[in-house]
């Protein structure tokens, strides 16, 4: 039986995700391209830099409508995030050797340990979804540089090795860090993924989308439906109510990878 269709819905709801929580596509879309796709990880990371990359473009006008977009924290964040992704896909990724550990009795391929690390991830997303305890803030007069600077270089890595838009990252750091209420901090957060995931899939020199048009059309429109959709509910949904839901199936999502490649590993 065909799993494809659990993949198109999949895709819409990664797109509303995003539409709603500024964050969350990456974390639904790698899983969906290995697991509903057939994808490899280094090839399902790299398309999902673009997927999310063109989805949350697609809901920037919405959010620029309402005003939640932040451009000067987006400026200071986006910069320090580019130059970080674009060095992880073009060199860092590409160097991680294949098998990364071998030992007497067992192989531990790189695919395996980017879904590895993937899964880490997706459980520090989860846990700060679940807690859903972020203080809404004002909007920011002054963004504090340096914070922002530190914490867009580090979700610039984690964008190219993982092929994650960071937005479950950028979200909570906005908040915090920034003051920033929630509905600016989504509307500011798909600008920075877009940017961050269109310059970390111009440095992949692996993924070519000529290859996988059949795979990418069906799920770039439903993601796009959703995120249309999701931007025009977050006017009027408070996303504290979504985000414990959203981190439980995130945590699931998570142990279900982490116990397939430990199987597979074992097998």
């Amino acid at each position: 039986m065909s799993l494809e269709p659990l993949g198109h819905a999949g895709a819409f709801i990664m797109g509303l995700s995003l539409g709603l929580m500024g964050g969350g596509g990456s974390i639904l879309t790698v899983p969906i391209l290995v697991y509903l796709f057939g994808q490899d990880a280094v090839t399902a990371t790299g398309l999902s830099l673009f997927i999310v990359g063109a989805t949350s473009a697609a809901g920037l006008f919405s959010h620029h409508r309402q005003g939640n977009i932040h451009w000067p924290t987006a400026a200071i964040f986006g910069a320090a995030s580019m130059a970080s992704v674009f060095v992880a896909r073009h060199w860092l990724v590409p160097a991680i050797p294949d098998p990364v550990w071998q030992g007497n009795t067992f192989i531990l391929r790189k695919d395996a340990t980017l879904l590895i690390l993937f899964a880490a991830t997706m459980f520090v997303s989860a846990a700060r979804m679940i807690r859903g305890n972020n203080p809404e803030g004002a909007h920011p007069v002054r963004p504090n540089v340096v914070p922002l600077v530190a914490i867009g270089l580090g979700t610039g890595l984690l964008t190219g090795v993982l092929g994650a838009g960071g937005g479950f990252l950028i979200v909570p750091a906005l908040v915090l860090l920034v003051g920033m209420g929630m509905k600016h901090a989504v509307g500011t957060s798909l600008l920075i993924i877009t940017v961050n995931s269109f310059v970390g899939f111009s440095g992949d020199t692996s993924v070519h989308l000529a290859e996988h048009t059949t795979i990418l059309l069906p799920i770039l429109s439903l993601a796009i439906l959703g995120i249309v959709l999701g931007s025009r509910l977050a006017t009027r949904t408070r996303n504290e109510r979504l985000r414990p839901a959203f981190g439980w199936f995130i945590l699931a999502m998570g142990t279900f990878i982490i116990a397939h490649e430990l199987y597979t590993i074992a097998a």
